[in-house]
């Protein structure tokens, strides 16, 4: 299984700012479909680069102080982060390919 982890206002920052690994944050709804269409992907992508990347998923609703923090207006919103840095911003629903060509990029 790959590293996919569940993160909340409380443990973005020593899960995703301080993570060794690129870190790929979902931030999604339960209300969201085009969010339920992008999380098999993602469990995909987190299995396949297991070691080299880490998913990240943070509810929305339940955890609105981080969203605000990076403007987050819209659903399915991934961001990257490398480092510490954010690297990437993606919005709405990618399919696989796409997404992998998005990060491969990042992973070096």
């Amino acid at each position: 299984m790959g590293a996919m982890i569940h993160v909340t206002d409380k443990t973005f920052e020593s899960e995703v700012l301080h993570s060794s690994v690129l870190t790929v944050t979902d931030f999604w709804a339960e209300w969201c479909m085009p969010c339920k269409r992008i999380a098999p992907i993602l469990d995909e992508i987190a299995t396949e680069y297991a070691g080299k990347i880490k998913i990240a998923k943070m509810d929305v609703d339940v955890n609105p102080v981080t969203p605000e923090r990076f403007g987050i207006t819209g659903i399915p919103t991934l961001l990257v982060f490398k480092a510490g840095q954010l690297v990437e911003t993606l919005v709405g629903f990618l399919p696989k390919d796409r997404l992998v060509e998005k990060l491969l990029p990042h992973m070096n």
